[in-house]
């Protein structure tokens, strides 16, 4: 038996990876669009709380079971900075470039330049379930101040895998796609839900 989800997101790469890892399982994901969902507010200062305030907001207005997510990178030497505020570190309108160019200014004058992709899923069966399946992924780095690679998008250009001798902009998609923090957290929601 197929059950349907809402993607709280209306991202169509997200939409694809979480699709195909849930299929399996018997959901049949769909984007928050189809519904007509408004974008949620994101106004907490944690992961956490970012992603289960969509997924309420995407279940309480379908009425259908959602999945939300909320990620981001966060630099040891700046407390945690971009955080949940990566996609708009820059400013309005949102711009990876910006974003980049900011991020390298802000470390350039510390010596630790590690950081982390964080990513935190979470899965309501209903608006008001009070036990949210919830799961997250880290996938550790380093900024370097030049940037590398052609694929990916946001940070990927800049961060460094040491381990890999690349960038994640380096990588290709399906490595990517395994090692990174969403697919660490996917894979960590798909224990919690068989």
């Amino acid at each position: 038996m197929t059950r349907t989800v809402v993607l709280a997101s209306n991202n169509a790469g997200k939409l694809r990876e979480f699709a195909a890892m849930l299929a399996p399982l018997g959901f049949e994901m769909k984007p928050q669009a189809e519904f007509n969902v408004p974008e949620a507010d994101e106004p907490y200062a944690t992961f956490i709380e970012n992603a289960l305030a969509k997924a309420r907001h995407a279940s309480r207005v379908t009425g259908l079971p959602a999945l939300a997510d909320d990620s981001g990178i966060c630099a040891d030497a700046l407390k945690g900075a971009p955080g949940v505020y990566s996609a708009r570190y820059a400013g309005l309108p949102k711009s990876d470039a910006r974003n980049n160019e900011k991020l390298v200014a802000e470390l350039s004058s510390h010596a630790d330049k590690s950081a982390y992709y964080y990513c935190v899923l979470v899965f309501v069966r209903h608006a008001d379930d009070p036990q949210p399946i919830i799961a997250d992924g880290r996938w550790d780095g380093e900024i370097i101040a030049e940037p590398r690679g052609q694929d990916g998008f946001g940070y990927d250009p800049h961060v460094w895998l040491k381990d890999l001798g690349a960038t994640v902009a380096e990588l290709p998609s399906d490595l990517k796609n395994r090692l990174s923090h969403r697919g660490q957290a996917l894979r960590a929601l798909i224990a919690k839900l068989v």
